[in-house]
């Protein structure tokens, strides 16, 4: 890694295999979920390397903060593709995910053989209850900066409702607020107006290797040919491998449909992955049986100790579900289960390579300030409604593991109670907040 530039002087250009080193890096440290990696991202190259200026890289985040998918994923493919061209977005995103995947696979292996040992389910037994401190306060911080009015808040109250009550499956509740936006939006504009956002200033710390002034590169700028290109490949990307596994397992095949599931999961993430959660609960546990509510739980625990999207517990349920009805059979359930994590990364992050690198030129011929849609202000609102829904099915299952006629389990409760004030009042960290609940429910579990 070069030596960070002199605080007056333009950087140099960035080799790709400088850049590869850093994109790896990152990988293994973007720890904190989209905000905690957005602000490593903006530390590391706006503030110290300046590979670009603030008003570059708020650009790109409003950008990446309109679609669908994982916004923190979607910024280091968008700056790498700025950087080095289509290989640079390549880098940078694979290289964002790839060691979440990994790892993944690994834990979620170790939950499935060792989980029954008195020590790893004491762990899980500690982490479940501090996972749905961690969904409330989700809920808490998307809501405080969504529900900027009465209008939006009834949004949330309707989805929660639709949910909770009438399950109403999520894709609906997010088309039902996005046309309740479309029309809001020209009957009341100032009602669903984006309230705040990423920063409306730019601070400098120096010029940058783009700066707000540096023309755009060549391969930035918008063709009609290149975006052709790009959705074509994207097309084949998608049916190639989708049209391998229906021929090889069926339509009603656990790895096809899979893939076809996760495939819908990705175009619905409005919100980040608290907001799609509730849809995978609903068609993995709900519709597939891939997977029991407690192992969801658990699954959210190991996605938030881990590098990486969160959106990659994913990979956690297509493994599990694979590995338990052994779709290669007894003696191959591993294979089973990391091949079916591999293929739903693949058709989780594939439309967000394409919205980068089909969308970004259109982004870059212009440097203004990109505003949230209507649309898109209720879909938000709508998304805190769900998410408070999450967060009562987590504690339900945790707090009654036998259900309402069974007993209530007041350890996880305190445990709960205690992660919410470390969170809320404390502002402590995730992953801090998981370890002393891995503790304290091991020491519980070990002396019980």
């Amino acid at each position: 890694m070069s030596s960070l530039p002199d605080s007056s002087e333009r950087p140099p250009e960035i080799r790709l295999s400088e850049a590869f080193w850093f994109w790896l890096k990152l990988g293994f440290i973007s720890f904190g979920g989209p905000a905690g990696q957005i602000s490593i991202m903006h530390q590391e190259l706006v503030e110290r390397r300046r590979w670009l200026s603030e008003r570059r890289f708020l650009h790109a985040l409003n950008y990446c903060m309109l679609l669908p998918g994982p916004e923190a994923q979607q910024l280091a493919t968008y700056i790498g593709w700025l950087l080095h061209r289509t290989r640079g977005g390549l880098l940078a995103g694979v290289l964002f995910v790839l060691p979440s995947l990994f790892i993944l696979v690994a834990l979620s292996w170790v939950y499935i053989a060792y989980g029954n040992v008195p020590l790893v389910a004491g762990i899980f037994y500690g982490i479940k209850p501090a996972v749905t401190a961690i969904v409330a306060q989700a809920a808490w911080r998307i809501g405080s900066r969504a529900l900027k009015n009465s209008g939006l808040l009834a949004i949330a109250l309707a989805s929660f409702v639709a949910i909770f009550a009438f399950d109403v499956p999520f894709p609906l509740i997010v088309l039902g607020a996005g046309l309740i936006g479309y029309l809001g939006g020209r009957l009341s504009p100032a009602s669903f107006s984006p309230g705040g956002g990423h920063g409306a200033t730019a601070k400098s710390f120096g010029p940058a290797l783009i700066d707000d002034d540096t023309p755009t590169p060549p391969h930035a700028r918008f063709s009609t040919a290149r975006l052709a290109m790009i959705l074509l490949v994207g097309a084949l990307l998608w049916l190639l491998p989708m049209g391998l596994l229906t021929l090889a397992f069926g339509w009603e095949g656990t790895l096809t449909q899979m893939s076809w599931f996760f495939t819908k999961a990705a175009l619905l993430t409005f919100g980040g992955a608290y907001a799609v959660l509730p849809y995978v609960y609903q068609g993995a546990i709900g519709h597939y049986g891939w997977l029991t509510p407690t192992q969801m739980i658990d699954g959210l625990a190991l996605g938030e100790t881990t590098p990486g999207p969160l959106i990659m517990v994913v990979a956690f349920v297509a493994f599990v579900g694979a590995y338990v009805q052994q779709v290669f059979g007894a003696d191959q359930a591993f294979l089973g289960g990391a091949l079916a994590a591999a293929l739903v990364t693949w058709f989780t992050f594939l439309p967000s390579f394409l919205f980068i690198l089909a969308g970004g030129p259109l982004v870059e011929s212009t440097h203004g300030e990109l505003k949230f849609t209507a649309p898109l202000t209720a879909i938000t609102a709508a998304v805190v409604g769900v998410i408070v829904n999450l967060a009562f099915f987590f504690g339900y299952h945790v707090f009654w593991p036998e259900g309402f006629s069974g007993r209530f389990d007041w350890i996880s409760a305190l445990i709960a109670a205690a992660a919410a004030v470390a969170l809320f009042r404390y502002k402590r960290g995730v992953i801090e907040v998981l370890c002393v609940s891995a503790a304290l429910g091991a020491t519980v579990h070990l002396l019980a």
